[in-house]
Parts: C-alpha cells; structure tokens; sequence
C-alpha cells in the first residue's frame, strides 16, 4: 500500500536523576558527598533510507519514545547516557509541526536529523559542596525530554511530473518511456497511487518521470483521487500534460486543458507557473483534425510546445522525451524546503500557577511548582529551606493569604500535602 503521509509523536529520553550519596571507607570518618550526576535521555533521530518509498512503517506505529538515562550513583559515577531511536522515512519526507503545519525539515538529501532532544542529566550532590555546606543531601532530578507530535509528508523526488485528466494515457507513456510497470486498463481512475519510472534518453542523460493519478474539475479542493498526490509533483522542475485529442470521450481538449491548469493553479500558483510540454496523445485515433488544429493553434498561443503523440504506438515519443531531457538541462535542480518552524521557547513564571480551593483543602497547578519540586529534596532541612525561600519570593504565600488561606489548611501540590503556617 503507497502512504504519503502519517503523524507520528515522538519523545525524547529523560535525563536521569543525579545521585545523594556519601563517601564510605574504612579509616576515612569524613569522605564527602560522592553522588554522580544522572545520564543524558536519548535523541530521537530521522534518518533518510534510499531503500523506503512509502510511509507505510508509520501506518499502525504512531509513538516512538527513546530511553531515559540512567540516574548517578556513588562513587561519582555518572548514569549511563539513552541510547538514541533512529527511525527511518523515505528520501523527500518533509516534517512538519501537527499543530502549525510549519516546516521543521525537509530530509531531501539529508542523512539525518534530531527532532527531539533528549533531557540533561541531573547534578549528583557531589556538585552542591560548598566550604559551608560539606555534606548536602539532596541532588538535581533529571530534564524531561523534548516531545513533538509531526507530520510526515513524502514528496517524490522526480524530474518531470504528467498531469491531465484520467485516462489520457499518463501510464502508457510512463510504461514505454521507463521500465516502470503501472496498471494499465481503459476506465477512470486506473492509477490509485503515484508511479516512478527512470528514462534513459543517452549515455549519461536520464530523469526522473512521475506519473500522478488523473486530476479532475474541483481536485484542488479534495475532489476525485488527483488532490491527495498533487503534492508529489511539488518538486517536479517541468510539467508534460497529457490531453486527450481522439475525441474518444467527447471532451474537448482546450476545456480539458484549462480545467487541469485552472486545478494546478489553486493548488499552487507556483507550481502552474512551472515549465510545461504538451503532449496531444491518442493522435492515431484522432477522427476530428480540425479539433487538433484549433488546439495546436490554441497552445502556440500560450507560448508552449506541443508533441503529438501515441503512447500506444510510440509515434512522436523519441521527439517528446528529446525535448524533455534538453529542456531539463537549463532548469534548477530540485526545490528543497527551507524551515519555517520556530521552536517554542517555554517560559516558566509563578504567575501561571493556578490556585484552586474545595473543602478547605488548596490546590496549586502550574509547570513553573512542578519544576521547583523535582529539584527538592524535601527530606534534606536545606533543600527544603531553598523550596520555602523560592516560594516566597515568587509570591505564592502572598496570593494564598489575599485569598483567605488560614492557619491549619491543606495546601496540595505535585501529589503532596502539606498544613499552612504562616
């Protein structure tokens, strides 16, 4: 099954936890804090694989969570570092943010990429020693790792890209210039996913041919198969369109021919704007030559080359795929897309914490306390002094008291619980 697209969330490895711990040995009475610090999480990594062509991998696995690192321990060991989570996308995966659609990175050429950190270790008390403070007993917690929900989104890589109408013969073309293999039946819509096929024009001279399934009247906004691989043509550096000119169908090939560019360019400005041959295919069963010409005169006058051709019977092929890879060799080589996403810096501030009062019982919320918590030790007189000066100082006392906190109250936090006194 072809999957162009999938979200996935990724979660980078927790740092761990640094260690309380004391020096021991036998004739030193006073050997010191020897805690180690805790070990790095593990990155997660995007790394491109020549041999993926789809997103399918991501089609039942959405989370991937690299490990945590390993926390200190005396002796001034420090825990081991996370082993990194590399997963594999395909060559041309664009990566997106879920929530801004905004580039991350585009991975066309790119060996790899880390889209989540992993958290820093957390200091042992080995680093808290101070002439003062010689024994102290408490030690930093670990830094959670970054956590990204992304969207991947593949866009083949290929040179020239054929657009038109379903069953004008875009994979009969495909199938004669290339060794490309795609199904091939008289009835709409026999392409259900894009194909690639490699042309080889000379010694040395090739290109990339992709060939997308029928675009119909309204595929810019979601109609027929065409809108869900318009994408893949994106970094297509010239289009053929392929128009029906046998009148087999009973269409007119002006019509036709607008209503795919008049699709492209809702799609993408850009991209309708993009060098273009027309291809005039089914010619050895065209009956209405007039229709041929008024077409022909109609495309010189919008300044385009076109070929006619049989894709059936290869008449004009040499001629279209000659112009193609000449015309190829004067364009700029495939787009690469730049960043658009600007990491979000977390600003944690007291000010956010939330306080809520049922039954006597207070209840503060907020990143900022949880932060503060994990780096106390609540069991060591000075860490809890640290808490007790922080809190403080940021204000927390005081709005507790504006809004009517008593002597003797519960106060809850981060799964804890505490009796008020002031």
């Amino acid at each position: 099954m072809f999957v162009d697209k999938a979200t996935i969330r990724v979660k980078a490895g927790d740092g761990g936890n640094g260690a309380v711990s004391f020096h021991r040995e036998k004739y030193v009475p006073a050997g010191g804090p020897d805690g180690g610090d805790g070990g790095r999480g593990g990155d997660v990594v995007l790394k491109t694989d020549p041999h993926m062509s789809t997103l399918m991998d991501f089609r039942y696995k959405r989370k991937y969570t690299a490990p945590n690192g390993a926390d200190g321990a005396g002796k001034n060991r420090t825990g081991k570092d996370g082993e990194r989570l590399v997963i594999k996308v395909p060559n041309g995966t664009v990566v997106r943010d879920k929530e801004t659609g905004a580039i991350i990175k585009d991975m066309t050429g790119v060996d790899e990429f880390v889209i989540a950190r992993g958290g820093s270790g957390g200091w042992g008390n080995v680093r808290f020693a101070t002439p003062t403070r010689q024994a102290p007993r408490f030690a930093k917690s670990g830094l959670p790792g970054e956590e990204k929900e992304i969207t991947l989104e593949l866009k083949l890589l290929a040179d020239v890209g054929l657009v038109g109408y379903p069953n004008v013969g875009k994979s009969t073309l495909l199938s004669v210039v290339s060794k490309a293999n795609p199904k091939i039946a008289d009835y709409h819509f026999t392409t259900l996913f894009p194909n690639l096929g490699v042309v080889y024009v000379d010694e040395g001279v090739s290109f990339v041919m992709a060939d997308i399934p029928g675009i119909i009247e309204g595929a810019s906004e979601g109609a027929g198969l065409g809108h869900d691989f318009l994408r893949h043509i994106d970094r297509c550096r010239l289009l053929i369109h392929v128009v029906d000119v046998s009148g087999s169908e009973g269409r007119d090939p002006v019509e036709d021919f607008e209503t795919i560019n008049e699709e492209l360019r809702r799609y993408s400005p850009e991209l309708a704007a993009r060098p273009m041959l027309v291809a005039a295919n089914k010619i050895d069963i065209a009956a209405d030559l007039e229709r041929l010409e008024a077409f022909r005169s109609y495309i010189e006058q919008q300044g385009l080359e076109l070929f006619e051709i049989s894709a059936a019977t290869q008449r004009g092929v040499r001629e279209l795929v000659s112009a193609t890879a000449a015309k190829l060799q004067h364009l700029p080589p495939v787009i690469v897309y730049e960043p658009e996403y600007v990491e979000k810096e977390e600003v944690l501030s007291p000010e956010d914490l939330e306080i809520k009062v049922s039954g006597g019982v207070w209840t503060i919320e907020g990143k900022w306390l949880e932060k503060l918590v994990s780096n106390t030790n609540f069991s060591d007189n000075e860490s809890m002094a640290f808490f007790e000066r922080q809190m403080r100082e940021a204000g927390v006392y005081d709005r507790l008291e504006e809004m009517g906190i008593s002597e003797g109250d519960t106060v809850s936090f981060c799964g804890m619980e505490f009796e008020y006194a002031k």
